[in-house]
C-alpha cells in the first residue's frame, strides 16, 4: 500500500483576509487538493494570495460517499487541506466529523483500510478566541456552546447557560439574536454580556453592558447582518 497522504486542518480568516498565517499560506500552496465548505468563499481567499488549487466541497450536508472520495485521495498519497468558510475547522462545522471518520482509535480501527491518516492542525483565526481576548473579563475558564438550537432544546440551552458559574461564549445569527437574548433574560435577568458582530470586518462592533442595555442598543440598529459572537457572564 502506498504511503497515505496527510490532512492539514487549516484555520482561515473570519473576515479580514489579512488574518492568515504564513504557514497556512505555505500549506495551501503545497497540498494537492483543498476541501472547503463553499468553493466561492475559499476561492476569494486563494485569489487574494494567487494560489491555484483544485477545490472539493465538504460541508454539513455532504454524504458518506464524499468522505469515501476524500479517503481515496489520501490512500493515493495526496495531501489535502481542510478549511472552513471562516475560522478554525472543526468548531461548529463538520470538520470534526470528517476527522473522526478518517482516524482510528485504540479500540476502533479506521473503517475500510489500514494505517492512520496523519492529521496536522495549522492554527490561526478563531471567533471564540477573538471575542475572549477583547471581553475585558476573566476568561481563564469559560464554556463554548456553539450555536443555540433552532427549536427543540432552545429553552434548555439558555436555562443551563444561565446556571453556569463560568462565562459562556456562543454564536448567533441576526435572525435569532433578539429572540435568544429574550430567552437568556428570562433565565438570567441580571446577565452581563459582550457582543461582537462582524469581527475583523469593516463594520466590526464590540459592545458591552447588561442585557437590557444591549437589547436597547441593537434594537436601534437597522439591517443587521453578519454573525454574532456573544459572551454571557
Amino acid at each position: 500500500m502506498d504511503q497515505l497522504g496527510k490532512l492539514y486542518i487549516v484555520a482561515s480568516p473570519i473576515g479580514n483576509l489579512e488574518d492568515i498565517t504564513l504557514r497556512a499560506l505555505r500549506v495551501l500552496r503545497e497540498v494537492d487538493l483543498i476541501l472547503c465548505e463553499d468553493t466561492r468563499v475559499t476561492r476569494k481567499l486563494l485569489d487574494r494570495y494567487k494560489i491555484k488549487k483544485p477545490l472539493l466541497s465538504y460541508h454539513h450536508h455532504s454524504k458518506l460517499s464524499r468522505t469515501e472520495k476524500i479517503m481515496e485521495h489520501l490512500e493515493n498519497g495526496k495531501d489535502l487541506a481542510l478549511v472552513s468558510d471562516a475560522g478554525t475547522p472543526g468548531i461548529s462545522d463538520p470538520g470534526n466529523r470528517l476527522i473522526a471518520n478518517l482516524t482510528p482509535t485504540l479500540s476502533l480501527p479506521r473503517r475500510g483500510g489500514e494505517g492512520e491518516v496523519e492529521i496536522i492542525p495549522i492554527p490561526g483565526p478563531s471567533a471564540v478566541a477573538t471575542i475572549a481576548s477583547a471581553a475585558g473579563i476573566s476568561m481563564d475558564k469559560f464554556l463554548f456552546l456553539g450555536f443555540p438550537p433552532h427549536k427543540k432544546g432552545r429553552e434548555t440551552f439558555f436555562r443551563e447557560m444561565a446556571e453556569s458559574k463560568y462565562p459562556i461564549v456562543y454564536f448567533d445569527s441576526p435572525h435569532r439574536f433578539f429572540k435568544n437574548l429574550e430567552l437568556l433574560e428570562k433565565f438570567k435577568p441580571n446577565a452581563k454580556i459582550v457582543v461582537g458582530r462582524e469581527l475583523t470586518k469593516m463594520f466590526e462592533e464590540i459592545q458591552r453592558g447588561n442585557i437590557q442595555e444591549i437589547k436597547s442598543y441593537w434594537k436601534n440598529k437597522k439591517n443587521l447582518k453578519g454573525e454574532f459572537v456573544i459572551v454571557s457572564y
